[in-house]
């Protein structure tokens, strides 16, 4: 093997790939990347044997052939290399297989590992197949992934689950999460080919890689599925990851609908107030208190150590009095997706879940349970 190519194209392939690359891998093979050249493209696959990436960048290839290398290594050593200079790698076979990567006078030869070891994720079959704008795929996963659990005990909510649904008459493909504190919902129109798609869960780590990549995406991304496996496609790079092989709870027994008390306020500036009056205590998961009454909102937080914090906001609210507590960052983390300028939280009583809208995008909808305060 050995070709020629740009520093800047093999460094944002290889910032991509390397990634899922675990720093302590007990498979050594698994900390290497394959790098296999052919066709006029150098292809990269990294894995970590529930998430696969691969990376396909045009090259000028001098030789056919296949060779793995330090994942973190390469990548250290690339982004090291002067800009726009041209990266020559080329497997040095008569010395045991070590690779040679290149710039002018930079030259350094890394020990590689044989490419049969190397382990292939195969897809098999994915029979469910639509497409999603990228700005959509971001939305969707900015508005959930907040809301994913991070406890291992119910690794089934570690992730967003997905499926095909029914809203009023519309079909929508919605997008929930929930760590049993807190529940985000979003939804968008259901894409072509999505209707008999099962009820899939995409695991934590796949969707922390697969907002990464889409940082550089834009135009449309092709989604293929099975009960088992997951695959984004866009721009030359395929992520293929292993689906939760769980259960999600019925999350709809979750949403109250008797929530009849209604108040609406200015959401940068009640953001901005539950973010100052938390900084009377050093854990932001310290409860707000909100006392609600005709037209003003009163937030609070109370620290036994360091004193406390008030502020009042106007606010649309016309039914009775009520006082109740919510965990501050739940609350940030809320309101740092609302987008509209008024925020709604539709209440029943201090000891039951409240829905938080977005008043002007119906697709999203968070349901936030109550602190005792």
């Amino acid at each position: 093997m050995k070709i020629n190519v740009e520093r800047g194209a093999l460094l944002k392939a290889l910032s991509h790939v390397q990634s899922v690359v675990e720093r302590r891998n007990t498979i050594p093979i698994l900390s290497n990347v394959l790098i296999e050249a052919g066709k006029g493209q150098l292809k990269l696959t990294a894995t970590d044997l529930d998430i696969e990436i691969v990376e396909a960048i045009p090259a000028d290839v001098l030789r056919n052939g296949s060779a793995t290398a330090p994942a973190h290594m390469l990548y250290d050593i690339v982004r090291k290399l002067p800009e726009g200079s041209q990266v020559q790698a080329e497997l040095l076979t008569s010395e045991g297989g070590r690779l040679s990567v290149s710039a002018g006078a930079i030259r350094f030869e890394l020990a590689c590992l044989p490419k049969e070891d190397f382990p292939q994720m195969t897809a098999g079959a994915l029979p469910h197949r639509f497409r999603l704008a990228a700005d959509e795929l971001k939305h969707l996963i900015a508005k959930t992934s907040f809301a994913m659990a991070t406890d291992e005990t119910r690794f089934y909510l570690m992730g967003i689950h997905m499926h095909a649904a029914k809203e009023a008459k519309a079909k929508v493909l919605r997008a929930v999460a929930t760590d049993g504190h807190r529940l985000a919902r979003f939804e968008l129109d259901l894409p072509e080919g999505a209707g008999d798609m099962p009820g899939i869960i995409v695991p934590r780590k796949t969707v922390s890689e697969l907002r990464r990549l889409l940082d550089d995406a834009d135009g449309a991304i092709e989604i293929a599925l099975s009960d088992t496996k997951i695959q984004f496609a866009f721009g030359g790079v395929e992520l293929t990851s292993k689906l939760i092989d769980g259960t999600f709870p019925d999350y709809q027994r979750v949403i109250p609908s008797g929530n009849d008390k209604s108040l609406a306020l200015e959401s940068k500036e009640f953001s901005h107030s539950v973010d100052r009056v938390s900084t009377i205590s050093a854990d932001k998961t310290r409860a707000v208190k909100l006392a609600i009454a005709k037209d003003k909102v009163t937030l609070s937080v109370v620290n036994p150590d360091s004193g406390t914090a008030t502020e009042e906001l106007g606010a649309t609210y016309s039914a009775s009095s009520i006082e109740i507590g919510f965990n501050a960052k739940y609350l940030l983390d809320i309101t740092g997706q609302i987008e509209g300028k008024e925020i709604r939280f539709l209440l029943s009583d201090a000891g039951s879940p409240t829905i938080i809208e977005d008043a002007e995008d119906p697709r999203s909808l968070y349901v936030l349970m109550p602190m005792r305060v």
